[in-house]
């Protein structure tokens, strides 16, 4: 399998304007050929295929107008004309039904200020072993901060400047990962706002929450951008500082969520979690700027990809099953709870639950992992399918029970 390695690099003065050189480059070849793409539909003509564009990239080059674009290397001119030709290919493919997820847009335009990117291919670098150095095209050896061994020679690199105006190289290189030796543990996620997970072994995660933490920091910086001049030099320093701390949340997320979920994948055998609608929790605007800071997407990104490298089982229940409406030792289903809940007694065995633990508990018991015991004593299977569980008032398994006798 491919990974991707990224380290942090520091260019030097003259070596940062030879990579802004390239970006534009690079910028400009991109959003070139992207012109002409739309030209060509808007005459009512088949997209250029990859190799018209190159062919017109080698023309344009001969251009007065353009002959800047020769002092740069020709390796990430003509990635970016690849990478156009991905962009266009995903389109296709989600108009037409053959791509997964959600729907994917054309390609737009590249921007000066956002996120900069040239990739090179195996005849654009170079390392050298033992080296703190790599050697890139037309732009020379450059320092880089090793905090990890590459696995395998890489087979490309990406040079990339973020908005805070940092520096990195992202190697993409072939992986073998070492299956981990099953245990036999397993484990259900609950996720939520107050606790970020909580495990079905009655462990709660706690989450960072940095965006909320420098919110009003946050605030203050926007509001220092906003009154800034466009286009002045202030505004350029006040746009920096914001981007800064953009990252800083970014980082302090990713940190947290890349050791939570390594950590799960190396104690547990089988995970299993619950499918989560998190694009429509967002339209609650209540709620919409707690669960963007808690970053579950990713986090179940990071279990899934964790799991295939080391040979782990991951597996994700129906979002319909009601977990949080089941007894998780008889099984008996009490009915809708209101969030403000987060402690209640089963009414057919009197056992008091947590609400998250328990939870957490029944989305173990959904993956098809333990039993649990009914009201009868009889052991059943909690597992995907029986996802369409009566109400306990219906059971036959369960004795109706009125308000008014248990006031007597």
């Amino acid at each position: 399998m491919k990974l991707r390695y990224q380290y942090r690099i520091y260019p030097t003065d003259p070596q940062k304007r030879l990579m802004s050189q390239l970006f534009g480059c690079c910028r400009v070849v991109f959003n070139d050929a992207l012109a002409y793409c739309q030209e060509q539909y808007r005459s009512s003509n088949k997209k250029p295929s990859g190799n018209e564009l190159s062919k017109r990239l080698t023309e344009l080059k001969k251009t007065e107008e353009k002959e800047w674009l020769t002092e740069v290397s020709s390796v990430p001119l003509q990635q970016s004309l690849r990478d156009l030709e991905q962009a266009y290919s995903n389109f296709f493919k989600s108009c037409k039904g053959q791509r997964k997820g959600q729907n994917v847009k054309p390609p737009k335009f590249k921007k000066r200020k956002s996120k900069q990117s040239a990739r090179f291919t195996d005849n654009g670098f170079k390392l050298s072993p033992n080296s703190d150095y790599i050697h890139l095209a037309k732009i020379g050896d450059i320092k880089v901060i090793w905090s990890r061994e590459l696995p395998a020679v890489p087979s490309s690199v990406t040079l990339i400047k973020d908005s805070a105006d940092r520096y990195f190289v992202s190697f993409v290189v072939e992986f073998n990962p070492q299956q981990l030796p099953q245990n036999g543990q397993s484990v259900g996620i609950d996720l939520g706002i107050t606790d970020f997970a909580t495990l079905s072994n009655g462990e709660k995660v706690k989450s960072p929450k940095p965006l909320k933490k420098q919110l009003k920091r946050l605030r203050r910086l926007q509001r220092n951008l906003s009154r800034k001049q466009k286009g002045s030099k202030r505004r350029e320093v006040a746009r920096k500082k914001l981007a800064r701390l953009h990252a800083k949340i970014s980082d302090t997320r990713n940190d947290f969520l890349h050791k939570l979920s390594t950590r799960i994948i190396r104690e547990n055998q089988t995970i299993v979690l619950e499918d989560l609608n998190v694009s429509g929790m967002m339209k609650n605007r209540k709620l919409s700027r707690a669960i963007s800071d808690l970053g579950w997407r990713s986090f179940r990104t990071m279990l899934e990809a964790t799991s295939v490298m080391y040979g782990r089982d991951f597996r994700v229940i129906d979002r319909w099953i009601p977990t949080s409406q089941i007894c998780s030792c008889c099984g008996f289903r009490g009915g809708k709870k209101e969030l403000n809940i987060r402690e209640w007694i089963c009414l057919n065995c009197g056992t008091s639950h947590n609400r998250d633990v328990n939870a957490a508990v029944n989305i173990k018991v959904a993956g098809g992992l333990s039993e649990t015991l009914n009201g009868r004593g009889e052991k059943v299977r909690l597992s995907v399918k029986r996802a369409h569980l009566a109400e306990a008032s219906t059971h036959p398994a369960f004795q109706q029970l009125s308000i008014f006798d248990l006031l007597k």
